[in-house]
């Protein structure tokens, strides 16, 4: 699906501002209010990447060669998507609320599913709605005639999206990070993956980026990273006669040393290298996209030094 450049650009200028679960993985119902930043702190287990995981399946929704259909298999289907805490009312619910600058509500988009007696997911209510009025409600007669149509969302269908395509293109600007530091070191594990969200393809991308423009945006990148680590002088490329490397370079009083991809290095004020790569993941998908990003960080690769000023570095305005 290729939109107009247009609406491609309205879609960037949208945030999101209000989410509402119900019977998603283990909430059983929650409404959260949204802000340009969001952080999620909380003990394994507790949710956090289930939370996150709301925003991805938006995405899988409207992703090429994704749907409504694709992304509730890969979570298992209904059965392991719903809270085990449902009782009577069953239907998992997602709901989001968008707006740009000082508007907190332009668009509503709302889904409502479970599975039908073959196991297939189903869609219980769909609705779409613009300024507070509906443009979208579902299902309509046609669906109440069809049951098959209802194992899709209008979301998803180009011929039918016209009138909220700004939505289906929002969604489609979500990534999802999750960098694994293992991949990175070894990327023969990912190969034939492009823009994996665990990084396996991560330091193919910043080699493939033209040199000067990847010289700016790791500029910017260090600048940001120096908020956490301090000590830290230089971020650079480096490649060997088989894989790229992400080299930064650290300067402390007692000596100067470099961080390799094979070689990671702990200390009083030094994160490791999946510290470095996780951060520069982020980073780097600022400057070069500006996407909405969700983004999990495992607490292997956050050390006290980058908890006490973690907030400051991931910055979208850093890099507008």
């Amino acid at each position: 699906m290729s939109p107009p450049k247009q609406n491609h650009d309205k879609s960037k200028a949208l945030q999101f501002r209000h989410i509402h679960l119900e019977n998603w993985r283990n909430f059983v119902r929650t409404d959260v209010d949204l802000q340009r930043r969001v952080f999620l702190v909380g003990p394994n287990a507790s949710g956090k990447s289930n939370f996150l995981d709301v925003f991805r399946f938006l995405h899988d929704i409207v992703s090429v060669g994704g749907g409504f259909q694709q992304a509730v298999i890969n979570r298992g289907g209904v059965s392991d998507i719903r809270s085990l805490a449902a009782r009577r009312y069953s239907d998992i619910v997602v709901m989001v609320r968008m707006g740009s600058g000082e508007s907190d509500s332009i668009w509503e988009y709302e889904l409502h599913f479970t599975q039908d007696n073959r196991r297939r997911s189903t869609i219980k209510r769909e609705r779409v709605s613009k300024g507070g009025k509906n443009i979208l409600l579902r299902p309509d007669e046609d669906d109440q005639k069809d049951r098959e149509r209802l194992t899709q969302t209008y979301l998803e269908q180009v011929n039918v999206n016209r009138e909220f395509r700004d939505v289906a293109d929002f969604f489609a600007s979500v990534r999802y990070l999750h960098i694994v530091p293992q991949l990175v070191r070894e990327p023969d594990r990912s190969v034939g993956k492009r823009k994996d969200p665990y990084g396996g393809d991560f330091l193919e991308q910043i080699a493939s980026t033209p040199e000067k423009t990847r010289s700016a945006w790791l500029r910017r990148i260090e600048g940001a990273l120096k908020v956490a680590v301090p000590q830290l002088t230089k971020v650079e490329l480096w490649r060997d006669d088989r894989d790229p490397a992400l080299k930064g370079k650290v300067c402390s009083l007692a000596a100067s040393r470099r961080l390799a991809s094979r070689r990671p290095i702990f200390g009083r004020h030094l994160t490791s290298y999946g510290s470095l790569v996780g951060h520069a993941g982020g980073e780097w998908t600022f400057a070069s996209g500006g996407a909405r990003i969700v983004s999990s960080s495992g607490s292997y690769s956050i050390h006290p030094p980058n908890v006490r000023k973690n907030s400051t570095p991931v910055r979208p305005a850093d890099f507008a």
